[in-house]
Parts: C-alpha cells; structure tokens; sequence
C-alpha cells in the first residue's frame, strides 16, 4: 500500500474508530449510570447541605446578567452564596449588578479592572465561603436543580475534585445554531461519557462546573495565562490525582454563536487553549504515576495529526486537478469507498446521542436534519481550526494575560 493510501486511510479510519468510540462509550455510561438516575439528589432542599458558593465572572454582559441572577436563586439548594465577578466591562454590567445586590441579599459583587476569566475567578474564590465552589458564565441560565446534582458526587467520593455539567444551545434560530445543538449531544455529551468511562475527561465545560474548594487551592486555582482557563484546570486537577466527572443531569442553557465568523473565532480559541494545556502539562502528563492520562494524550496527539493529514489530502486533490499525483486515483477510491462506513457510523452516533438526551431536552429532535450536515461540517472546522491554533500555542509566550472579548451570543440576542 502506497504511503498516499495509507494517508487516505488514516484520515477516513480515525474518526470512524473514534466514532465507535464515542457510541459504545455513551451506551455503556447511559446503562451503567444515567439511566438509574432517576430521583432528585437528596441534597436538593437540605439545609444542612454543603455550603455552595456560584461564582459568575462576567464581561459585558448588561444584557443576560438579570436573567442568569434571578435563575441562580431559583436553586433548589438552600445553602447558597452567589459571587459576580465584574471584569471591567464597558456596558452597564457593573450598574446592573450592584442593583441586582440591592435585590439579593446573598448576592456578593466584586469589581476589578479587566484581566480575564480566570483572574476573575480567582478573586472571587479569595471571598467565597463554600466548600463547594460552581462556576457559570454571565450568560447562562442554570437549571433549578443542576446545583443538586454537581454536589451530589463530592458527597459520595472525596476523590471527586470537579464535576462538569451539561450545557445545551439556547440559540436555535440559523442552521448553526441547529447544527451545535446536535453537535453538543453527539459530540461533546458522548465525548465526555466516553472519556468518564477510562477515567479521564479532557475538559470540564466552563460555563457549568464545579470545584472541590480544596482541590482548587491544592492547585493554585485557575491559571491566568490559558486562553481556555476550563481546559487547563482540568488537566491540573487531574495530574494532581484528582477525578473529574461529568453529570448529564446538571443541565445549564448557553448562548452560541450563529454566525461563521464567531463560531471559527470561538472555536479556535477553543484549539489553542487544547494545544496549550497539551504542550504546559505533558511533561507531568507522561510521567508514570500519570499513566491513566496516557489515552487522552494519545487521543488528543491523534487528532491533532489528523487535522494535518486531512489538510495534506486536501491540498494534493486541488493539485492533482493540474497535475497528475501518482497513487492519487487509488487513494481518492479508497476514500469514497470508505466513506460510507463513516456516514454509517455517524448516524448511528446522532440516533444514540438524541435518544439518551432527549430526556432533558425534548426540542432538540427538531434539529435532527440540520445534525445530519454537521458531520462535514465538523471536519472541516476543526482541521481549519487546530491547523492555525497549535502554531499560534507554540510561540505564544508564557505569562502574558489572557483577557476576553465579548462573544457571538447568536441572532436571537442580538440587539
């Protein structure tokens, strides 16, 4: 076999593995835990529960920050103290909150110039109270019970030092909106019940999680110079010997983006946050003692060298249109022929997802066409994505602040 059909066979044969991955991941998960999960957690409504402290950092957001507020005390979690973060925002975020304050008496606001999501965090864990500390973003509606629910696994293990939720897509008006509501249930949902399944989970979702406050200071908190501060915590609570886990059941609605450019934007920032907690912690990461975080090492190196032969194939096709590419014909059969085995399998992983979640999201079967395309979609994205990210991680120099800038929060909440 010529080394352009082994190329063409890499780049078709990886995500059908990964794919099979995935479902059988999700299956597993789904029957060995989630579908027994079917009472509220007992912490819900008990006063003597743990003391839990929300922590919402917030940037320009004037106008979501009431509607995410008024949800967090709407908690069925009686021992709870809200923190909002003002990180110099430019809008009334901060006029809001201290009016907010007037209104919730548990609600703290603290005000800070601005230096990025996880400075904000770190100053408001240096007031918290809790033991359990969750983190929102400024534009995320939590579910009453979600609290309840992340809380639950610390009381069963103390080696449990951070739960990750469930965000859905609030934002559903374009075909991308559409497109990443799927992509959040057979991507992101059967990712994270796979890698629960080996015992490592490569990121927490920053807009829903939460902390054992012990397992936070352990490590010195959030670092302030990762692009994606979520993906690096993850990585430093793990190395440190601590679980992650996910809880489908904490569920936490989130605006997207709906257009192209502020979906590629937010999904490069997204690749280089991956490429930096990759080249930061692999030193600690190939260390015997971390020999449970080999596979999602070698997952993620895959994937990265995937993304790069995926770019290779796509560039010698445009070039065999002028020139004639020895090997190419066989190669370019052999990914047709293949080709239906992936689509075959990633049907299969949309059918899978949108069963297992549809109990909490019951409007997602209406995106199931616009889910069909996403496949494609997603290839090309993330290979466009890491293929520019991982560079820009390599020279990125070591210390620099990383601050944030107001999102894409889709067409619906545009003003």
């Amino acid at each position: 076999m010529s080394a352009m059909e082994l190329l063409a066979l890499f780049t078709i044969g990886y995500p059908s593995l990964m794919a099979t991955v995935w479902i059988c991941g999700g299956i597993y998960y789904y029957f060995h835990w989630e579908r027994k999960q079917t009472e509220r957690p007992a912490s819900a409504g008990d006063p003597n529960a743990p003391r839990v402290t929300v922590l919402v950092p917030c940037h320009n957001e004037g106008q979501n920050i009431d509607e995410t507020i008024g949800h967090l005390f709407r908690q069925n979690y009686l021992n709870l103290e809200v923190i909002a973060i003002n990180d110099g925002s430019r809008d009334d975020t901060g006029e809001r909150l201290d009016a907010l304050a007037r209104q919730y008496p548990a609600l703290k606001v603290l005000h800070q110039v601005n230096q990025g999501k996880a400075s904000a965090m770190n100053h408001g864990l240096a007031h918290a109270s809790g033991e359990v500390i969750v983190g929102i973003d400024g534009d995320a509606v939590l579910d009453y019970d979600a609290v309840s629910w992340m809380v639950e696994h610390f009381l069963r293990s103390p080696r449990v030092g951070s739960v990750t939720g469930n965000p859905r897509v609030r934002t559903r008006s374009t075909a991308i909106g559409k497109i990443q509501t799927g992509e959040f249930s057979s991507i992101i949902g059967l990712i994270k019940r796979a890698q629960r399944i080996y015992g490592m989970v490569f990121t927490i979702s920053g807009v829903i999680c939460a902390f054992r406050r012990s397992a936070l200071e352990q490590i010195g908190g959030w670092s302030t110079d990762m692009i994606t501060e979520d993906i690096d915590v993850s990585w430093k609570l793990q190395l440190s010997g601590w679980q992650v886990r996910y809880e489908p059941h904490a569920m936490c609605w989130v605006l997207m983006p709906e257009t192209l450019r502020g979906l590629f934007r937010q999904r490069l920032r997204w690749a280089q946050g991956g490429a930096e907690a990759f080249l930061r912690h692999l030193g600690n990461a190939i260390c015997w003692r971390n020999r449970r975080f080999w596979p999602l090492l070698l997952e993620y190196s895959i994937s990265v060298v995937w993304c790069y032969s995926m770019l290779t194939l796509i560039v010698l096709g445009l070039l065999d249109l002028a020139l004639v590419i020895p090997s190419w014909d066989t190669a370019a059969a052999l990914m047709s022929w293949s080709a239906g085995l992936l689509i075959f399998l990633c049907l299969i992983q949309f059918c899978v997802s949108f069963y297992i979640d549809s109990r909490y999201d019951h409007a997602m079967v209406d995106c199931l066409f616009w889910s069909i395309w996403y496949p494609f979609f997603y290839w090309i994205l993330n290979m466009m994505t890491v293929v520019i990210a991982f560079p820009k991680a390599v020279v990125r120099r070591r210390g620099q602040l990383a601050t944030w800038s107001s999102p894409d929060r889709g067409e619906a909440f545009r003003e």
